[in-house]
């Protein structure tokens, strides 16, 4: 199991369990996160499962899809280095550690 931080915009930490190969998005949902809405289900046709990633893991994680970076400007204050859809990042063993922040609202 890899184990994520969900800072909620309370402040709040979530450590969260996901196996390899599940979205963030999906690891989120199934650990009830606060602030992720995931009203697609991880179709990419929505932007409410927008995360920010710390800054130290930003190079780290695969880069966004075209499609990706244009749901994005539907997220609530993007932020054009940090910003991901939860949706669109698999998790791998690599992840370990990983911490983001959700917004303090969805799009």
């Amino acid at each position: 199991m890899v184990q994520i931080t969900f800072v909620e915009h309370d402040g709040n930490r979530r450590v969260v369990e996901a196996t390899a190969g599940m979205s963030l998005m999906e690891a989120a949902r199934d650990e009830a996160v606060r602030g992720i809405e995931a009203e697609c289900g991880g179709a990419c046709s929505c932007s409410t499962c927008h995360v920010y990633v710390a800054p130290e893991w930003v190079e780290k994680l695969p880069p966004s899809s075209d499609m990706e970076h244009d749901m994005l400007d539907f997220a609530y204050e993007p932020d054009p280095q940090h910003s991901r859809l939860a949706c669109q990042i698999t998790v791998t063993d690599d992840m370990q550690g990983l911490l983001v922040r959700v917004p303090e609202r969805q799009g």
